[in-house]
């Protein structure tokens, strides 16, 4: 993963993913015009910030790509594993659930995060993405790999040909957990205790890039791109619902076919 910045604005991209066939970015909390404490890039209007700063904010963002809030499809977020097949036609929608998939060029698809992962994923063969929102519950219900199944009857793409990449996510050195996490992940993982890893303190912490990079593999992909970036250590970066005790904006990320 590296930093790029345009006129000012800094966002993200996957070294993997950086191609002539895809458009991408995820975005910081920088370089938009929200107030504390959605300071200052917030892209959702699922916080107490105005809907005309967020609506602001996307302009800035989302105008990376020529895009605005009517011109990409985002999803309503409910921490599970559906998964939605879109296309233009659902622009400016907000369909339910965790994964959104298209192989319509020029569908721009988007969604926010404040220490959940993201997961994108490419079939360069049949040229179609994907973009998920996990969590620990996410993580739990296999969100990664009900993409890579979404994908294969929608457009017959075989999990080994899938590039994927998992974005900043907190990490297991800030991600201390109790019930029922410990006990949902014992019951879903195995070698649980790999996943939840004592760095100190009277609980353990949870693996969340793991758990996902494993749903994947368990899914038959093996290209797997992920970054070392913890959301609650780089609050100057992102916005962390852990690390701001709830008090904090969304950060976004875009991902679109040419």
């Amino acid at each position: 993963m590296h930093f790029h910045e345009k006129d000012d604005f800094p966002y993200l991209q996957f070294d993997s993913l950086t191609i002539p066939q895809l458009q991408h970015a995820i975005f910081t909390r920088q370089g938009g015009i929200s107030p504390a404490p959605f300071d200052s890039l917030n892209l959702s209007v699922s916080v107490a910030d105005s809907k005309d700063n967020v609506y602001a904010n996307r302009r800035r963002a989302y105008g990376l790509f020529g895009r605005d809030t009517e011109t990409a499809v985002h999803a309503h977020l409910v921490h599970g594993n559906q998964v939605s097949v879109v296309t233009r036609a659902d622009y400016g929608t907000w369909p339910l659930g965790d994964a959104i998939v298209t192989n319509e060029p020029g569908c721009a698809l988007t969604m926010n995060f404040a220490d959940c992962g993201s997961v994108f994923l490419y079939d360069p063969i049949n040229h179609a993405i994907g973009l998920g929102h996990a969590g620990w519950k996410g993580a739990i219900c296999n969100l990664p790999g009900a993409m890579v199944r979404a994908m294969t009857a929608a457009y017959g793409s075989r999990p080994a040909d899938l590039l994927a990449a998992l974005g900043p996510c907190i990490g297991v050195c800030c991600y201390e957990v109790g019930e029922p996490v410990i006990s949902e992940v014992h019951a879903t993982f195995a070698e649980p205790e790999t996943l939840l890893r004592n760095v100190g303190g009277e609980r353990p912490h949870f693996d969340l890039a793991e758990a996902n990079r494993r749903n994947l593999q368990n899914a038959g992909v093996a290209k797997i791109e992920m970054p070392n970036l913890c959301t609650a250590c780089r609050t100057d970066l992102f916005f962390s619902h852990r690390a701001e005790k709830g008090k904090t904006g969304r950060f976004g990320s875009m991902f679109i076919l040419v």
